[in-house]
Formats: structure tokens, sequence, C-alpha cells
């Protein structure tokens, strides 16, 4: 119950940030979502023996959000300061896994969700896909998974998932996203809507099995609390991380 209430008051918070919220609010929304899911990220680099990354990681990430171009070049002055940052441990053995660890947390988190401005400016349509399909595949993944799953899709990784549970999320989540596409994006044929619709799902359980992976790595079961019944908010975007991008290269290559 408590899944559904969470959910309830959540969604239609969404929608109404995304659909109608100025780009003002958008980057808001953004960047405090990035800063609770980099928080949560934190507390799993902490199981891997990470600990304190400290505050360079949220400045950058911010600065990541805020940039229009040149991307790469900050990110390569990124992964000298975290390496220069890394060196003042005694243990020097950390050296590599602290500047990594801050690297990706800043590229996994805030880069992740740089896209959905990106995907806000191309359409409120395309953020809302790439975050909508995702909550279909989650549900009935869940589902069936739960009454009619019985061949473990990743065992080591996430033992609750099935390839029932698997094939469910794709099936529904292409006919959503079709469905969607045809509705909304009027200039997106049925080809490329279940092109993109394929892509976003695959993605997005990719990015389910990935945190999955980090949390087991690190033995936690949930990035965090912060949702009744949900757990950390990272927990309930992993998909949406993977799915956001994958969106953002098809419209820049494709469309």
């Amino acid at each position: 119950m408590r899944r559904v209430l969470t959910a309830a008051v959540l969604i239609p918070l969404v929608l109404a940030i995304v659909i109608w919220g100025p780009s003002s609010l958008v980057f808001a929304a953004v960047a405090l979502c990035a800063i609770i899911c980099y928080r949560e990220y934190c507390g799993i680099a902490a199981g891997y023996g990470v600990a304190n990354l400290g505050p360079v990681g949220y400045a950058a990430g911010l600065a990541l959000s805020a940039l229009d171009d040149h991307a790469a070049i900050f990110l390569t002055v990124l992964a000298l300061v975290a390496l220069s940052l890394s060196m003042r441990n005694s243990d020097l053995s950390e050296t590599l896994p602290r500047s990594a660890a801050l690297l990706l947390g800043v590229l996994y988190i805030f880069g992740t969700w740089k896209c959905a401005i990106f995907l806000r400016v191309a359409g409120w349509h395309w953020l809302l896909f790439a975050l909508a399909i995702n909550w279909v595949g989650d549900i009935s993944a869940y589902y069936v998974g739960k009454n009619l799953g019985r061949h473990k899709l990743a065992p080591q990784i996430s033992p609750g998932k099935t390839w029932e549970g698997s094939i469910a999320s794709a099936i529904t989540s292409v006919a959503f996203g079709v469905a969607f596409l045809n509705r909304f994006a009027p200039g997106v044929t049925v080809i490329e809507a279940f092109a993109v619709s394929t892509l976003a799902n695959v993605a997005g359980q990719l990015g389910d099995l990935a945190e999955s992976a980090l949390k087991r790595g690190a033995k936690m079961k949930d990035s965090g609390d912060l949702l009744p019944g949900h757990g950390g908010l990272l927990d309930r975007v992993d998909s949406a991380l993977f799915t956001m991008p994958a969106v953002y290269v098809y419209l820049r290559l494709v469309k």
C-alpha cells in the first residue's frame, strides 16, 4: 500500500513539472533529484570502502548540469581534479578507487540527469516518454515476474528478476511507447516509435541491473529510505538513468 500511495503522490507532481513547468523549474527539479541520487550513490560507494567523496562531486555535477557545451573538456578537467584530490589520502592504494568513484558518480548521476534537460528542450513528450516507459515496464515486470516468473534473469545480481518479467516489460513498454509517440509525436513513424521504444526498454532494464549490481557489491538492499515502500530515489530512477541518455542519443543521431 505504501508503494501505491507514494506513486499516487509523486506521479502527478512529475507530470505537472514535465508538461507545464517552466524551464527554470525543470532545471531545479532535475538538480534536486541529481543531488539526492548522488548522496545515495555516495552511500553505495562507502560500501566499497570509498567513503567521504566530499562536496567536489556535488559541485562538479551541478556545473556539468549547467553547462551547454564543452562537456568533454569539463570531464577531462574533472578527471584530473579527482586524481589530484585522491593523492591527499595517506593510503595511496585508494588513489585510483577514489578518483574513479568520483568521476563515475558525476557521470552516472549528473550526466544522465542532464539528458533530462536536453529531452525537455526537444519536447516535453520526449522527457515524459523516457520516464513513463520505465514506469510501465517496471510495473508489468514486477507483477508478471512475481506471479509467473520461473526462470531467473540474473541471479547473482538480482535474484528476484526473471526472464518472464523481463519479456513482459519489453512487450508492454514497446506497446505503450508506440501508442504514446503516435499520440504526442505525430512526426514519428510507427517503425521509429518501435525502434526507440525497444531501445528505451533495453536501456532501462540494463540500468535496473546496473544499480542492483552496485548495491549487491556494496552489500546493500536499497540505496536509501527516502520513498516509503520504494527505498531510495536512486532505486526508483535507476532505469531512467540509462533510458534518458539512450533516447537523447537516438534523437541526436536519427531525428
